[in-house]
């Protein structure tokens, strides 16, 4: 008798789909979590990018936390999120929540709002960077000029280059958080439109009560994914800013162009990587949270 023969039909089972399993799970493995325990040891050493490294225990973290610039990077990562997430969320669900309602081209308008998705980041930015020239380059400003307001400086602005630098990171997401609140809207069964419109509820109230409510689980992916894209953005303020440092005076300048900075203009890979695992340790943590909420719903 063979091992298999001894074995029950639910272990038979759970024998197989490891047997599916396996694969995906090596890959994992050596692709995802690997590199990640290897940046971990990397972030407690000093030396070349390619050769032996000495270990200095938490002096990166020491330093990384002593560095001004660093605070100063960390906390313009937050204002991405925090102005990028709920000015995109609340665009994308107007555009979906009136596109839904419109028969005729509808195909074509939605792929129109999904265009900006599939641009390549770094022609959208260079795009960008040339309508914030000053006149007679600039779009924006030959507008401003024509409706005779002064000429604003947009990305030389200590005030106005991380609103700026967020504007087509803002535009190009659209049309994904679109097509995804338009799935979520079509899952509501039509069923609790039409039994509050025969007790006479305002549009208004539907919305409120019915809508939004029930699209909570599409709201809180949303939150996750494009929460992970804010705290990540690089291309946009790497082609639209002097020479990609984040300028002026770090202004719009994320962690990951610090990351970026560090790594590879400065060499110092194990500064660099003790920047990544904080990153890491902040993405971690927020995407724990929205799924907790998400699992909850």
């Amino acid at each position: 008798m063979s091992f298999r023969d001894t074995m029950t039909v639910g272990q038979k089972r759970a024998a197989t789909a490891w047997m599916f399993l396996i694969v995906p799970v090596l890959f994992f493995v050596v692709v995802r979590f690997w590199p990640t325990f290897q940046s971990s040891w990397i972030s407690l050493t000093e030396g070349p990018m390619m050769g032996p490294r000495d270990f200095v225990g938490l002096d990166n973290y020491v330093r990384m936390f002593g560095d001004p610039v660093f605070w100063k990077v960390f906390g313009n990562t937050f204002k991405y999120l925090a102005i990028g997430l709920p000015v995109s969320l609340t665009i994308s669900f107007a555009v979906a929540y009136y596109l839904d309602r419109v028969r005729f081209m509808h195909g074509f308008i939605r792929a129109l709002y999904f265009v900006p998705y599939l641009t390549t980041a770094v022609a959208m930015a260079w795009v960008w960077r040339w309508f914030y020239e000053p006149v007679p380059i600039g779009l924006f400003n030959q507008i401003l000029s024509a409706m005779g307001l002064p000429q604003q400086p947009f990305l030389r602005s200590m005030t106005q280059s991380l609103p700026s630098v967020l504007a087509p990171a803002v535009w190009a997401g659209l049309g994904f958080q679109v097509i995804i609140f338009l799935a979520g809207l079509r899952a509501i069964p039509d069923t609790y439109y039409e039994a509050a419109r025969i007790d006479g509820v305002g549009p208004w109230t539907i919305l409120w009560e019915i809508t939004l409510p029930l699209l909570k689980p599409t709201l809180l992916f949303l939150i996750v994914v494009s929460s992970i894209g804010f705290l990540r953005i690089f291309d946009q303020v790497y082609n639209m800013t002097v020479d990609g440092q984040g300028g002026p005076l770090n202004a719009t300048r994320p962690l990951v162009l610090n990351i970026y900075n560090s790594a590879f203009v400065d060499y110092e890979m194990g500064y660099a990587t003790a920047q990544t695992m904080v990153l890491f340790v902040v993405l971690l943590a927020i995407t724990v949270v929205q799924l907790r909420l998400l699992r909850s719903e």
